[in-house]
């Protein structure tokens, strides 16, 4: 229960921070701008997983956690608490915001400047990236400390910098549907529930496959080898 707790305050604080700077950034006639944006995003994300990646590895991303699971470095049998915790997270984040500030047409939601096609595969290779820095920092699913936050949280702030005008840069299931849940603005959120987690699994995939030092590569070679 403290992992899944965990993954719910990790998750809520990154979409109550990261989207409530968007929504914020509206109201105020773009005080925060587009750079404070991503910068928030990437924050808030260093600091969770600085505060709670040793108690559930940090996650906060129902694609993170589905690939993680996909490469035998997380437990599938905690996959469903961790996914529900996540989105649950998210959308009371959402909720909290709602109730807190000025109405808003998308809470925040991730709406594509491009076509759907386009979007498709941009939001898949930014999270093949994300996945691709998660899993060389860390160690199955227990993050490596600070060293994790930071590179973590500054690949989601690049990603968030440039690609955020054309897609919303999610790399993230749960923090697309709350606020389009809650906003009731659907408009391209299919792109965002499927292409994460394609990226994602793409990412460990390809790791497992090309390097014989991926994380957990060893670790099942040296089971294999006692089997035989």
């Amino acid at each position: 229960m403290r992992m899944y707790l965990a993954e719910f305050i990790g998750t809520y604080a990154l979409v109550f921070a990261g989207t409530g700077a968007i929504i914020i950034n509206d109201i105020s006639g773009g005080a925060i701008t587009h750079a404070g944006i991503a910068l928030t995003f990437g924050f808030i994300i260093l600091a969770m997983i600085s505060a709670v990646g040793d108690v559930s590895g940090g996650h906060f991303n129902p694609a993170v956690t589905l690939a993680f699971a996909s490469g035998r470095l997380f437990s599938w049998k905690r996959v469903p608490g961790y996914i529900v915790s996540q989105v649950i997270g998210a959308i009371s984040a959402s909720l909290t915001l709602r109730w807190l500030l000025p109405p808003h047409p998308t809470m925040g939601a991730t709406i594509p400047a491009l076509t759907s096609g386009r979007t498709f595969v941009f939001e898949f290779f930014l999270t093949f990236l994300l996945m691709f820095v998660i899993i060389h920092v860390s160690t199955g699913a227990k993050e490596k400390g600070i060293t994790a936050g930071i590179a973590i949280g500054a690949t989601v702030a690049l990603e968030a910098m440039f690609a955020g005008p054309m897609t919303g840069a999610s790399m993230n299931p749960a923090r697309s549907l709350a606020p389009a849940l809650v906003a009731a603005s659907w408009k391209g959120v299919w792109i965002y529930l499927s292409a994460p987690f394609l990226g994602a699994l793409a990412a460990m995939l390809l790791c497992r496959t090309v390097r014989v030092d991926c994380p957990g590569q060893a670790e099942h070679r040296e089971v294999g080898e006692e089997m035989q």
